[in-house]
């Protein structure tokens, strides 16, 4: 399965409570901090909720 990087790049400052706790599941917490998942379809449903505050990147 393809790995993707994603890495936060917003404040979770003015976020919403899932969109902080999709965060946390990732395991992102300070920005610039990075984590590698397989991508999938519960990534994807993820990202779709936090996908103005992180970028992804193809590994």
């Amino acid at each position: 399965m393809e790995k993707v990087k994603v890495v936060l790049t917003r404040s979770l400052i003015g976020a919403t409570p899932k969109q902080k706790a999709n965060a946390a599941s990732l395991g992102l917490r300070k920005i610039g901090s990075s984590v590698i998942h397989a991508n999938d379809a519960v990534l994807a449903g993820k990202l779709k909720v936090i996908g103005h505050l992180v970028r992804v990147e193809s590994v």
